[in-house]
């Protein structure tokens, strides 16, 4: 099998993963929301009272805690996390080998044509400072800046989306603490006492699932794409300075490669046979 068919089934198995994370989730949403209405009365769980305070109180909170244009940068590297692919190693992989046996043929300046073509925004940068003629020494402190303020920008963000996480018990507990007054100052009441004893609770449990079922696996999200993404730039950095460096392209290919699980990998492996022919070794009797 070529190695474009091999590209193109782990592509078509990628995507199918995908959906089937998609699909995933959606059925798990569907069993928790069965879960509420098995009991046939939904509106036990509706408190518009709790509700407000609950996403009132967690929002005003976060606002005295961050800048406004630190959420609004939250929001944006969340909404591209859901929204946008990353590349997969292999992918970038192959695209360095390519560059790579470019730039032997035509020269490093022949990368500015590919400068703002790629994709990846670091990948972008390197082409660049080997276009520019950065030494491979001076590549290699920018771009581990540049991978270090990234990951801390990163880590800012996903702070704000855990603070929120640990925001909305608190506060689902005040609407709690709200609907347990106006269930005492019902005292001796029956009625006002069984009308209140469901507010009170369904505030706790908007904290939770505001908490839990959303900004938790937030954070989680960020921070595995944040991974992905940084692992891509060490793939990069190593990439651009082995091109830097003038390094035969089938070495490169090997050494990039070893970044990638062996599922990842193309190409057939070396039979023994031909290791022993090659190293004289003789066969056990």
């Amino acid at each position: 099998m070529a190695d474009s068919e091999k590209k193109q089934n782990r592509m078509r198995v990628r995507d199918m993963i995908t959906n089937r994370n998609v699909q995933g989730t959606l059925l798990c949403c569907c069993l928790f929301l069965l879960g509420f209405g098995i009991q046939g009365n939904l509106a036990l769980y509706l408190n518009i009272s709790g509700f407000l305070i609950v996403l009132g109180g967690t929002f005003g909170a976060t606002f005295l805690s961050y800048r406004l244009e630190r959420l609004k940068i939250v929001f944006k590297v969340l909404l591209a996390s859901y929204r946008t692919r990353p590349k997969e190693p292999f992918e970038v992989v192959e695209i360095l080998v390519d560059l790579s046996v470019k730039s032997r043929f035509k020269g490093l300046q022949s990368l500015q044509e590919d400068e703002e073509e790629a994709s990846v925004l670091f990948l972008r940068q390197g082409l660049g400072f080997l276009v520019d003629g950065f030494s491979a020494e001076q590549m290699r402190d920018v771009m581990n800046s540049e991978m270090y303020f990234f990951k801390m920008r990163r880590e800012d963000s996903e702070r704000v989306l855990r603070t929120m996480a640990d925001l909305f018990p608190s506060f689902g507990l005040v609407g709690s603490v709200v609907g347990l007054v106006s269930m005492l100052a019902g005292v001796g009441d029956t009625a006002v006492i069984l009308s209140t004893i469901p507010i009170a609770l369904t505030s706790t449990l908007y904290g939770i699932i505001f908490s839990n079922f959303f900004f938790v696996p937030f954070a989680a999200n960020l921070r595995e794409r944040t991974d992905h993404e940084l692992f891509l730039q060490k793939i990069i950095m190593e990439g651009v300075i082995a091109i830097e460096s003038e390094v035969n392209p089938r070495i490169l290919e090997r050494q990039l490669k070893s970044f990638l699980t062996p599922s990842s990998r193309t190409g057939k492996l070396v039979s023994y046979e031909k290791i022993r022919k090659r190293f004289k070794i003789r066969k056990e009797v």
